[in-house]
């Protein structure tokens, strides 16, 4: 019997049988890939996905993890085709017939809204990662923070945390909807499902639209217990290392990413301002025209000028007796 015909599934990697598309010589675009079908715009999956993008653009708008119109979701669809919420909507607002539909190079080939102007980040780490099906940036405030100081958060401190999302990287800033900004996250997504966008927000990749958000929730939960937890004047506790094992087997088998599966990777230490140098989280420099100090130094010049203040309204007020 003659071998049946293979090639290359875009997901996996894996070695598949030819559609009758593929060996009827369909048609492909310029980067060699199946050209997109806009007819999958309107078929009853990606109605049910895009009743799902709504929910979860509501749940980011109640949570206020996004403002304004920011923030942006998108679900591949097919080989070539990828889903995405519109630019300059609240995600609040959303609505099944504002989403579009674009190919993997950004190109919209269906819906009547403009896509988002992010959508390129979103499409890098389709391309990077096969088994991601959707994508979800946001800006949620305590997890954003860490962003805009450089730090990422310690681990093996809660367990879900440490299952659903676990290290996190930290993505260099870039100006957001360009290709360049697009392309920071290159590094990280293989390993990491979540990752920090440099003084802007987060970005976390799952199987499910519902999932993304899931991780993004966890991530911003985590972060804000973290920072009430360093008001209370007491050590964090961590999870002891045997235990800490027994998390990270539950997470390979469930078969999450997890940079601390790589053995050649060094283990990394843990404090409640971790900051992570290199490639994880790069020590972040001044922007041209700053001032060039260190949040330790305009901190104490704050506190400086505080007690400075109180001091002259105090002389001031005995002067006045």
């Amino acid at each position: 019997m003659k071998n049946a015909e293979k090639s290359t599934d875009i997901y996996s990697g894996e070695g598949v049988e030819a559609s009758e598309a593929e060996k009827s010589g369909a048609p492909c675009d310029s980067s060699g890939r199946l050209a997109p079908d806009p007819c999958l715009f309107n078929t009853p999956e990606a109605e049910a996905i895009k009743d799902e993008i709504c929910a979860v653009g509501r749940k980011l708008w109640l949570r206020q993890f996004v403002d304004g119109n920011g923030g942006n979701i998108s679900y591949r669809i097919g080989p070539n085709e990828v889903l995405c919420t519109p630019t300059m909507v609240s995600k609040y607002d959303l609505t099944p017939e504002a989403l579009c539909m674009v190919d993997l190079e950004g190109r919209q080939i269906a819906g009547a809204m403009e896509r988002t102007s992010e959508i390129f980040l979103h499409l890098e780490i389709y391309k990077s990662v096969p088994e991601a099906k959707s994508v979800l940036h946001c800006h949620p405030p305590h997890a954003t923070a860490y962003a805009i100081t450089g730090k990422v958060p310690p681990n093996m401190i809660i367990p879900e945390f440490e299952i659903f999302v676990g290290k996190v990287a930290i993505a260099p800033y870039k100006t957001p909807g360009t290709a360049e900004f697009a392309e920071t996250v290159i590094p990280f997504v293989k390993q990491h499902n979540t990752v920090l966008l440099a003084n802007h927000g987060t970005v976390c990749w799952a199987d499910t639209v519902t999932h993304a958000e899931w991780y993004a929730e966890v991530l911003e939960t985590y972060c804000w217990t973290l920072m009430l937890a360093s008001q209370l004047g007491a050590p964090i506790s961590y999870i002891p290392e045997p235990q800490g094992s027994d998390l990270m087997a539950i997470k390979k088998r469930i078969g999450l990413p997890d940079v601390r599966f790589d053995a050649s990777g060094i283990k990394e230490r843990q404090s409640t301002d971790l900051e992570m140098q290199g490639a994880i989280a790069p020590t972040l420099t001044p922007a041209e025209g700053g001032s060039g100090k260190s949040a330790d130094a305009i901190a104490e010049v704050d506190v400086e000028l505080i007690v400075r203040s109180v001091t002259e309204a105090v002389m001031k007020a005995i002067r006045a007796k």
